[in-house]
């Protein structure tokens, strides 16, 4: 299963933006899908999660700020974020977990990851 991100870019201190992530293979399923993130000089966090069926947890450092939702239909998950600010900038990871059924039509599970995208927010 891989996953594709898009929609960072350069955004001002207040602004928003909307980040997606498609995940694409074979005979896969996808359950609990997140967004992770890594600023300059630090480990990756956690920034939301979403389960298959929509339970959402977030780190608190977007909580009121971030939103994050998912279609199933097309397996994307995605990362509003409203309210930046200069120490949201980071690159941003897409995480999904999946079972996708071999060639002898045995369950596989796994983790994939996004190739993250840029975000960066100006003061």
């Amino acid at each position: 299963v891989q996953l594709q991100a898009s929609g960072g870019g350069l955004v001002q201190a207040g602004g928003s933006l909307r980040l997606s992530c498609a995940a694409s293979g074979r005979r896969f399923s996808i359950n609990g899908m997140g967004w992770h993130r890594q600023a300059p000089g630090k480990q990756r966090e956690l920034v939301a999660t979403i389960s298959s069926a929509g339970i959402t947890n977030y780190a608190d450092s977007g909580k009121g700020r971030f939103t994050i939702s998912r279609d199933n239909a097309k397996n994307t998950v995605y990362l509003q974020m409203n309210s930046l600010k200069p120490e949201d900038t980071a690159v941003y990871y897409c995480e999904a977990d999946y079972i996708y059924y071999n060639d002898y039509d045995e369950p596989v599970v796994g983790r994939s990851w996004g190739q993250g995208t840029l975000v960066t927010v100006s003061s």
